[in-house]
């Protein structure tokens, strides 16, 4: 597991043993992060349910602003603080151990939001309705959704809109977008 491009280029990034963590394949980073590769720089990014860290480290690489990691697993917290300090991101990063779900209650708002917790339980279904259900995104803020190909996710309200989705054999990345102000004007 390698961060793909920008200024940690090639650095090999620590994994979790065991299998209560399953990282991004590298096809399935390398297409995300072409689909918000302009929406990226100096960006205030989430990396929620961050197992390894390597989505916010990859959103860091390239030109982010910062990235807040959150995992509720200490062994995951520690792996996250060591890939950030081996890639120089550590005046960026910020490292939080805790409930996920519960953390998304701390009123921080954020341009780009990766979701991507285990597969087998309803945390997706509950992290969008939370994002969505509190507004932590930022005017025209990103989320995006990793899950299996066969996973029915919740429609959101407004202000926030189902963009797209995108197949890669059995996992699917679902980006919404929360739109600005338009409503006000």
């Amino acid at each position: 597991m390698r961060v793909i491009t920008g200024t940690a280029r090639g650095r090999r990034l620590k994994e979790l043993s065991g299998m209560e963590t399953r990282p991004t394949t590298d096809k399935v980073k390398e297409s995300l992060f072409s689909i918000i590769q302009f929406d990226i720089e100096g960006r205030r990014v989430l990396d929620l349910f961050a197992g390894t860290g390597q989505l916010g480290i990859e959103a860091l690489s390239r030109g982010a602003a910062s990235c807040v990691f959150v995992d509720h697993r200490s062994d995951a917290a520690a792996l996250i603080r060591e890939n950030v300090e081996l890639c120089g991101f550590g005046e960026r990063a910020h490292i939080k151990r805790g409930d996920a779900l519960a953390y998304l209650h701390s009123g921080e708002k954020f341009d780009l939001v990766f979701l991507d917790p285990p597969y087998a339980t309803d945390l997706l279904t509950q992290a969008l309705e939370t994002i969505t259900g509190f507004d932590i995104c930022r005017q025209h803020g990103i989320i995006v959704a990793e899950s299996p190909v066969d996973c029915v996710l919740p429609l959101v309200s407004a202000p926030y809109r189902l963009y797209r989705e995108y197949r890669y054999g059995k996992i699917k990345l679902t980006v919404y977008h929360r739109g600005g102000n338009e409503a006000d004007a």
